[in-house]
C-alpha cells in the first residue's frame, strides 16, 4: 500500500467516524457543560431545607436513624438504599412501593447526616428526568432511550476515539508543510477554519481522548454492574437462593459497623438493602471508599447478612468495575474543585467549536464539489452543440 492509499484510507475513516457522532456528540457536550457545575446548579434550584450549620466535628446520627425518617415518610413503602452525599452532610434515603423497581417507582428523602431531620422528600425519578438537571443528565446518558440509549451513545463515543486517532494520523501528512498553529486567516473561510480545526483538535487532543474513552466506559456502566452482579453475586448468595427477601432486617447502622471493620481505614459511600435490583436478594451490600484524594473514587463492595448482621464476604471488585470507578471523575472533572470545572469548561467548549467546524467544512466541501460538478455541466452542454454532426 503506497503512502498516498494510506492517507486517503486515513482520511476516509476519520471522515466517516467524524461525520457519523458529530451531531450526538454536540449533544453530549452541550449537556455537560451544566453537568459539570451539577453540584453548583443543584444547590441553587434546591427547594429543600437548608442544612444546618453546626461546629465543625459534630458528629452523625445513627444511620437507623436517618433511614426512620425517612420510612416515616412513607410507612408502605421499602427501604432501597442509602446514599451517603460525599460533599454535603447529607444522606438519600431511596423508597419503593415494589422491591426492583426503583427506576420506574422509586424516590429519595434527603436526611441531614447530623440532626437526621428530613431537608427535601424528593419526586419520583420518572418525574425528576424532566428536571432542568434530569433531562441534561439523560440527554447527556441515554437521550431518554435507557440501555439501548446508553449502548448507542457508547458507540458514538468509540468513533469519537476513533475519529482523533485517525484525525492524528492525518495530522502530520496535512500540515507538513505550515508550521505549528498556522492559520491562514487571509485566504478562504474554508481554509481558515480547516486550520483552526485541525489546530484546536491537537491541541485539545489528550483531554478529548480521555473524556471520550471514559464516557465509553461510563455508558457500559449498567451491563458492567449486570455482569458483577450475575458473576459474583451467585457464588455468594447461592445458600440463599429461593429465600424471600427477609422483611425483619438487622440494624443498618450495625452492617456498616461491621463493613468499615473488615475494611478499616474507608468510609461509607452507598448502602443497598436487600432487594435492591443491583444488590443481594438477602445482604446488605455496603460500598465502602477510600479517604485520600484517589482511593476515594474506588469502591470496594462488602455483603452483610440483612437478617443476623454478620460479615459474609469481602466482595472481590473486579477490574472492569475499577474501571468504571476511574473513569467517572476523570470524564466529569469533578474532583479537583472549582479550577479543574472551569478547565474542564474551556476545553468542552473547544471541543464543541472543532465538532462544529468539522461538521462546516465538510458541508462547504460538498457545496464546493457540487459546483465543480455543476461547471462542468454546464461547459460541456456548451461545448456539445459545436461538435454535433452537421
Amino acid at each position: 500500500m503506497t503512502a498516498a492509499t494510506t492517507v486517503k484510507t486515513w482520511y476516509l475513516v476519520h471522515k466517516w467516524t467524524s461525520l457519523v457522532c458529530t451531531l450526538f456528540l454536540l449533544v453530549i457536550c452541550l449537556t455537560g457543560l451544566p453537568l459539570i457545575f451539577h453540584h453548583e446548579i443543584e444547590h441553587l434550584l434546591d427547594e429543600g431545607k437548608p442544612i444546618a450549620e453546626l461546629p465543625e466535628g459534630t458528629p452523625n446520627a445513627s444511620l437507623d436513624q436517618i433511614v426512620a425518617q425517612g420510612k416515616a415518610l412513607y410507612p408502605d413503602e421499602y427501604v432501597d438504599y442509602v446514599f451517603i452525599d460525599d460533599h454535603e452532610p447529607q444522606a438519600y434515603v431511596g423508597l419503593v412501593p415494589e422491591l426492583g423497581q426503583a427506576v420506574e417507582k422509586g424516590h429519595a428523602v434527603r436526611v441531614d447526616m447530623r440532626t437526621s431531620e428530613v431537608l427535601h422528600d424528593g419526586p419520583p425519578y420518572a418525574e425528576d428526568r424532566f428536571s432542568f438537571m434530569g433531562i441534561m443528565l439523560a440527554l447527556h446518558v441515554d437521550l431518554f432511550a435507557g440501555l439501548p440509549g446508553e449502548l448507542f451513545l457508547g458507540f458514538m463515543g468509540l468513533l469519537f476515539v476513533v475519529a482523533i486517532v485517525s484525525g492524528v494520523v492525518l495530522y502530520g501528512p496535512f500540515m507538513k508543510k505550515l508550521e505549528f498553529g498556522t492559520v491562514r486567516a487571509s485566504r478562504s473561510t474554508r481554509l481558515k477554519w480547516l486550520d483552526l480545526h485541525n489546530l484546536l483538535g491537537i491541541v485539545t487532543l489528550v483531554w478529548a481522548f480521555v473524556v471520550g474513552l471514559t464516557g465509553v466506559i461510563n455508558e457500559l456502566s449498567t451491563p458492567l454492574f449486570r455482569l458483577w452482579q450475575s458473576t459474583e453475586l451467585p457464588r455468594i448468595v447461592a445458600p440463599y437462593q429461593g429465600r424471600p427477601v427477609p422483611t425483619t432486617l438487622a440494624s443498618v447502622q450495625n452492617a456498616a459497623d461491621t463493613a468499615m471493620k473488615a475494611l478499616p481505614g474507608r468510609e461509607v459511600s452507598f448502602i443497598s438493602f436487600p432487594g435492591n435490583a443491583f444488590g443481594s436478594p438477602h445482604h446488605y451490600i455496603v460500598w465502602l471508599r477510600g479517604n485520600t484524594p484517589l482511593t476515594s473514587k474506588l469502591n470496594s463492595p462488602v455483603l452483610v447478612d440483612g437478617v443476623t448482621g454478620e460479615l459474609s464476604a469481602v466482595a472481590r471488585m473486579p477490574w472492569y468495575l475499577t474501571a468504571l470507578e476511574v473513569s467517572r471523575p476523570l470524564h466529569f472533572g469533578d474532583y479537583g474543585g472549582m479550577p479543574l470545572k472551569i478547565l474542564w469548561t474551556l476545553l468542552d467548549l473547544v471541543t464543541i467549536v472543532v465538532l462544529g467546524s468539522g461538521l462546516y467544512l465538510w458541508i462547504a466541501r460538498r457545496k464546493a464539489t457540487d459546483a465543480r460538478i455543476a461547471e462542468l455541466v454546464r461547459r460541456h452542454q456548451q461545448v456539445a452543440p459545436q461538435r454535433s454532426p452537421a
